[in-house]
């Protein structure tokens, strides 16, 4: 049994020593700035999180990564189980926050009550033709160029010292449930895609990636989904335009299903776009995966690494 089950991923938190230049970096992005009064970049997306992403001032880094739990009972109950305490957060949506060290040393910001921001307004699914079905008469599609929107933050993946140590540490504070096991070879896990135990609900294949890593522990991405497929080759036309580094996509995960498009902020740090996972309850178990389907496609450009081997 595990202390608490978390329902989803709420922010990740940075460092970077120009917060003009990164604030640039997440508009083109699709993050929407919130105003503040402690020298920190906010930015939410569309949907109802007050924020998904923050930056200090500092040093290039990953500082924190943010889950949401179900009420303060549950912080309660965390914080008493880590011999800590509930504090109000000061960040925008208020409410608390449990502050957590993992084993590798990355902080993790457990929060509740936070006041809902208010919901952007999105276009809706562009009405398409296909071989099958001709749904749009008689009118043109007109896209509007511009970044993609950003509605909330779907995933977070850590590289870590020990795979097994931290993913007992966080199963057994939050109930997070493996979908897919990354073996390099049989018997041999190097990871695992984890997802929320929502019971009946369904949630994304996965919350948090946890992968061992071929050295120091580090962070290896964030992923933000966006409002649909269109609304992702947009923003990647707007990003390409702004000469913004990309790192891989566009293409269709393996596992996970997503379709993908990663870029790098000013300082490296990887961010994705999504769209079009997979949803998945709890009574939908667990499973065993490779490392070619890890870093495999069902469409697109080969992982860098795949590509460098030249398979």
């Amino acid at each position: 049994m595990s202390t608490i089950k978390i329902e989803d991923i709420a922010h990740v938190r940075f460092g970077a020593p120009n917060l003009e230049e990164m604030k640039a970096f997440l508009t083109e992005f699709g993050l929407i700035q919130v105003p503040s009064g402690d020298g920190v970049i906010y930015a939410r997306g569309a949907g109802p999180q007050p924020f998904l992403h923050a930056t200090c001032s500092g040093e290039p880094g990953l500082r924190a990564v943010g889950f949401r739990a179900g009420s303060v009972t549950d912080l309660e109950r965390l914080a008493a189980s880590e011999g800590t305490a509930v504090e109000r957060s000061n960040a925008p949506g208020g409410g608390f926050v449990v502050t957590l060290t993992d084993p590798d040393g990355f902080q993790i910001e457990v929060v509740a009550a936070q006041d809902p921001a208010p919901l952007v307004p999105l276009a809706g699914e562009p009405v398409g033709n296909n071989a099958r079905t001709k749904a749009r008469l008689r009118s043109p599609l007109r896209l509007t160029e511009g970044p993609a929107h950003v509605v909330r933050l779907g995933h977070a993946v850590l590289e870590v010292r020990d795979f097994r140590t931290s993913e007992a540490w966080y199963k057994s504070r939050f109930g997070f449930i493996t979908s897919d096991e990354i073996e390099a070879a049989p018997g041999v896990a190097i990871g695992a895609f984890l997802r929320c135990d929502r019971g009946e609900t369904p949630t994304d294949h996965h919350t948090l990636f946890l992968l061992q890593s071929p050295g120091a522990p580090r962070f290896n991405h964030a992923a933000f989904e966006v409002a649909n497929f269109d609304d992702l080759m947009l923003g990647h036309t707007h990003l390409k335009r702004a000469k913004r580094t990309p790192a891989w996509g566009v293409g269709r995960h393996i596992l996970g299903s997503q379709i993908f498009d990663y870029w790098k902020d000013p300082w490296g740090h990887e961010l994705e776009h999504w769209t079009d996972g997979d949803l998945f309850a709890a009574a939908d178990g667990s499973h065993k995966s490779t490392l070619q389907e890890l870093l495999g496609v069902q469409w697109g450009p080969l992982h860098p690494m795949m590509a460098g081997a030249g398979q």
